[in-house]
């Protein structure tokens, strides 16, 4: 699967942001998604991440349970999405497209401040 072009991955994801039930995109405030390839050595780095470790996404930011009244004037918070973890284990492009919109909902999850445990016991039923 690994022959996709950036712009056909870039509609993957935008059908799995478009795939968050309406009871969550409708409370998604101040937060962007966006591709990158691989995460970088310091997004790595930072999540301990060893050798041949795939990161499908990662959140960036301060989770809803987080904040407080003082949240103002912040940077957006960051949403990424991975296209080579992928591109290089989905088979199909339906086993892609359910990665993608797994990967999604797992990382607007944490924008939550749901926990893995608690994104685990929620997956499949969003």
């Amino acid at each position: 699967m690994q022959d996709i072009t950036d712009k056909e991955f870039e509609n993957i994801v935008k059908m799995a942001v478009d795939d968050i039930p309406e009871e969550y995109a409708k409370r998604l405030n101040n937060i962007g998604f966006v591709i990158e390839e691989q995460p970088t050595p310091s997004q790595r780095k930072k999540l301990r991440l060893h050798g041949g470790q795939m990161l499908f996404g990662l959140y960036e930011g301060i989770p809803l349970t987080a904040r407080n009244n003082n949240y103002s004037g912040v940077l957006p918070d960051k949403i990424t999405i991975f296209k080579y973890p992928a591109t290089v284990l989905a088979r199909t492009s339906d086993e892609l497209l359910e990665m993608v919109r797994h990967t999604v909902w797992h990382e607007v999850a944490h924008y939550f401040g749901l926990n893995h445990d608690r994104i685990d016991e929620l997956d499949g039923r969003h």
